[in-house]
């Protein structure tokens, strides 16, 4: 939840969020609610906590908000649950900017891989997020902020921490083009991000004829290739939001 240049306060694509969040839940085999219903309940909530939270004398600031659907079922075992409950969490966040001189990236360690296909790396669960924090925990203490996940023996970039990653080079083919890459969803290795669906399609809309986007797999010697060769000209991360 945010506050427009209007000053008006704003949810960020709430039904997008709601259809994955269904989506996620049944992964795990949860029960299944209606979206509409929990967008709801989220502007309910907004209703009374956004202007608390958000000022009009507050800018920059916002609301991260954080659906949460957990089984309740009184008996143990291994087994899908009946029951659950759904509850939102609302957090108040800062301006956010990045670090001076931008985020730095370690590539994530042989031994060990964030998702995998025909796993759930496509689905906003916990246990996409539990197993990577002990490789984040030793990159931050060698001077890096985030892990570079890469997958298979042909070391194919996926995701920059818990976010969608993105690279922008000069073509191979023709270095007068301009191509915006990012890890494709049709594996499932990656979550289908609010964000990245965004830049996508704010990219394809606004930069047509200026940036092609590729969504496609890339390996990290693509990325090393293009950095040597002079092609590389940014890469930065999209939240999952």
């Amino acid at each position: 939840c945010y506050r427009g240049e209007d000053g008006r306060l704003r949810l960020f694509r709430p039904s997008l969020n709601a259809a994955r969040m269904l989506m996620s839940t049944l992964r795990i085999s949860l029960p299944a609610f209606p979206p509409a219903e929990l967008e709801k309940l989220l502007h309910a909530l907004l209703a009374v906590d956004g202007p608390k939270w958000l000022p009009r004398d507050r800018p920059g600031s916002f609301l991260y908000i954080r659906p949460t659907m957990i089984g309740t079922q009184s008996q143990l075992g291994v087994q899908a649950p009946s029951e659950a409950m759904l509850y939102i969490i609302v957090s108040f966040m800062p301006r956010m900017d990045s670090p001076p001189g931008g985020m730095r990236l370690h590539t994530s360690p042989e031994d060990q891989v964030r998702a995998w296909v025909g796993g759930f790396g496509y689905a906003k669960v916990g246990a996409n997020y539990g197993p990577s924090l002990a490789a984040t925990v030793e990159a931050r203490k060698r001077g890096f902020g985030q892990i570079l996940w890469l997958y298979g023996e042909d070391q194919l970039c996926t995701e920059a921490g818990a976010s969608n990653f993105f690279v922008a080079w000069k073509s191979k083919q023709d270095p007068s083009k301009i191509e915006l890459v990012t890890a494709p969803l049709d594996d499932r290795l990656i979550l289908d991000g609010v964000n990245r669906r965004s830049v996508v399609a704010l990219a394809r809309e606004r930069l047509a004829g200026q940036v092609d986007v590729v969504e496609r797999k890339y390996s990290i010697d693509e990325v090393i290739e293009a950095d040597a060769e002079g092609r590389l000209l940014e890469s930065f991360a999209t939240g999952t939001a």
